[in-house]
C-alpha cells in the first residue's frame, strides 16, 4: 500500500507540473516507474497512456484560452505523427531503451531546472516550414522509440529560436505530445508491446486532477518553480539508477 501511495503521490506532482507548462510528463512517469524494476515496454506504455490523458487536458484548456496556432504548430505535427508511429515500431534492447531514456530525463530535469519559459521576451516570428518539419519529424521519431511526447525537447526550441512566447508554446507542446502519444502507443500496439502497470488505474486518476489543476494555473497563473526543481531532483535520481545498472 505505501508502494502505491508513493506512485499515486508522485504521479499528481509530476501531472500537475508538467501540465502547467502544456506537458504531459511522460518522462516524469517513466522516472518514477523506474524505481520499480518494470520492463521497459510496460513502463512505456503506461507513460503514453498518460500522456494522451494530461496532454489533452492541456490542450483542451491552453486552446479554450486562445492560445494554440494551427499556423504555428501544422509542420511540426504533420511529419511528427508518421515519424512517431515508426518509432513506436522499433524494437529496441532494454540496455540502448536505458540510454535514450537516460538521456531524455536528463535533459528533461535540466529543463525543469534552467526554467527558460521566462526568457522570451523578444520580437517573435515562424519557422521556415522545412525547418519546423525537419525537427517535427526527429522529435516525433525519438518519441515514439523512448515513449514520450516530445514536448519537453520541442518547447525549448519554440522559446529559444523566439518562435512563440511560452503560453503559445505550452498550447502548441500539448498538442504535439496528444498526437505523437497517440502515434506511438499505435506503433507500439501493432508489434504486440502495449502492457500496463498494476497500478495504472490509480495512475490515471492521479494524473487526471493534477493535469486540469496544472492547466489552470499555467494557462491563467504562474507556474511554482519550487515544484519544478523538486520534479528535477526525481528526474535526476532516476537517471542515476538507469545508468548504475547498465
Amino acid at each position: 500500500m505505501s508502494e502505491l501511495v508513493l506512485i499515486v503521490a508522485l504521479t499528481f506532482l509530476v501531472a500537475l507540473i508538467y501540465s502547467s507548462v502544456g506537458h504531459g510528463g511522460a518522462s516524469g512517469y517513466l522516472a518514477i516507474l523506474s524505481f520499480f524494476s518494470l520492463s521497459h515496454d510496460t513502463m512505456a506504455a503506461s507513460a503514453l497512456c498518460l500522456n494522451i490523458l494530461v496532454a489533452g487536458l492541456s490542450f483542451f484548456i491552453y486552446g479554450k484560452a486562445k492560445f494554440f496556432s494551427w499556423k504555428l504548430a501544422w509542420p511540426f505535427v504533420v511529419t511528427s505523427i508518421p515519424a512517431a508511429l515508426m518509432g513506436g515500431l522499433i524494437k529496441i534492447s532494454p540496455a540502448v531503451y536505458a540510454l535514450l531514456l537516460a538521456g531524455a530525463l536528463s535533459f528533461a530535469g535540466l529543463r525543469l531546472l534552467l526554467n527558460i519559459d521566462q526568457n522570451a521576451n523578444a520580437a517573435l516570428q515562424l519557422p521556415p516550414t522545412g525547418v519546423a518539419a525537419g525537427v517535427g519529424g526527429l522529435l516525433g521519431l525519438i518519441s515514439g522509440m523512448v515513449g514520450v511526447g516530445g514536448g519537453i525537447f520541442l518547447s525549448p526550441i519554440l522559446i529559444l529560436c523566439r518562435w512563440a512566447d511560452p503560453k503559445r508554446t505550452a498550447a502548441l507542446s500539448a498538442f504535439f505530445i496528444f498526437v505523437n502519444s497517440i502515434a506511438g502507443l499505435i506503433g507500439r500496439s501493432l508489434r504486440g508491446s502495449v502492457h500496463l502497470t498494476d497500478d495504472w488505474l490509480w495512475m490515471v486518476a492521479a494524473a487526471f486532477v493534477g493535469g486540469i489543476l496544472g492547466s489552470r494555473l499555467g494557462a491563467h497563473h504562474f507556474s511554482p518553480v519550487w515544484l519544478r526543481r523538486i520534479l528535477a531532483v526525481v528526474l535526476f535520481l532516476a537517471v542515476f539508477k538507469l545508468v548504475r545498472v547498465l
